[in-house]
């Protein structure tokens, strides 16, 4: 199964179950190896068991260099602490008033626009740049700080706390029934998030082109009634990208994956999380009234 994030797009974890393969192949005279992506033996489920008993399960047993939860949560406090610092200096150095409206705003975009380029060079590369991952951070923190000073000087200075609120509760609400297995990632799962996702990513460029070239809100799908019921489908669909990525951290974990991939799990997190900030941001915005 390959991640909703683009980070995962070339390359994945997998189960034997059946609705995780990862670019299996059949071996001749075995099973498939592709069933593992780290697999080194093509006719073992597993490619760290040893000495398995015929007809039991195999057991990867501990070895170094191995990706661990502590990798992955080190990883990722490192990742949103960049992104927490560069909005922290975004919001005091660039704030959105009168004189200086038009500096931050061009400056927000243009951070958004190279943070954009630095998550797309990431999805291509076939091995996880530390360095890229973090400017990635940076220079989305500097986006969300100068969004977020914006919003709460305009709307509502309860706006911020009350999104990052949003994005924290609904964090723990998925890992809780991630945990207690009340959400399963299946294929069907998979395809339909990846489905609502496309739709709701292509509608959402229309209606920008609309709004760029006709004015005001382009189709309405941003403010009022559309625009509350879009806000919600959209912390909806970024909560479903959790219980993707959570999979991918399980399996990653459970297999053996290089901890370097710890990376990629904080990077795929990261993204997920701001997207949630950023849907709670303007549902709330048009909650108080300014669409």
């Amino acid at each position: 199964m390959r991640s909703s994030n683009p980070v995962f797009s070339r390359r994945g974890f997998s189960r034997d179950n059946g609705y995780a393969n990862f670019n299996a192949q059949q071996q001749a005279g075995g099973p498939a190896a592709g069933t593992n992506p780290y697999a080194t033996n093509p006719y073992a489920t597993n490619p760290y068991a040893q000495d398995a008993m015929v007809g039991a399960p195999a057991q990867a047993p501990a070895r170094s260099g191995a990706m661990t939860i502590d990798d992955v949560v080190s990883r990722t406090a490192i990742t949103l602490g960049t992104v927490f610092v560069t909005a922290a200096l975004a919001w005091f150095l660039l704030p959105v008033d009168a004189a200086n409206i038009g500096m931050s705003y061009g400056i927000a975009i243009g951070a958004a626009l190279i943070a954009l380029v630095c998550a797309l060079v990431q999805s291509f590369k076939s091995r996880p740049t530390p360095a890229l991952i973090l400017a990635y951070a940076a220079f989305e923190g500097v986006f969300l700080g100068v969004i977020s000073n914006a919003v709460a000087t305009h709307v509502s200075t309860a706006a911020v706390p009350q999104a990052v609120l949003g994005t924290m509760s609904v964090f723990a609400g998925v890992l809780i029934a991630y945990k207690m297995r009340w959400i399963r990632v299946t294929r069907r799962f998979y395809g339909f998030v990846m489905a609502a996702a496309i739709g709701f990513v292509l509608l959402m460029a229309v209606n920008m082109l609309f709004a760029v070239f006709g004015g005001g809100d382009g189709l309405g799908f941003r403010s009022g009634g559309l625009g509350i019921m879009f806000g919600i489908i959209g912390i909806i669909l970024g909560a479903c990208f959790l219980a993707l990525d959570f999979k991918q951290v399980e399996d990653g974990i459970t297999y053996g994956a290089p901890r370097e991939e710890s990376w990629l799990a904080a990077f795929g997190l990261t993204m997920t999380l701001v997207w949630i900030y950023l849907e709670f941001l303007r549902l709330i915005q048009i909650l108080s009234g300014d669409d």
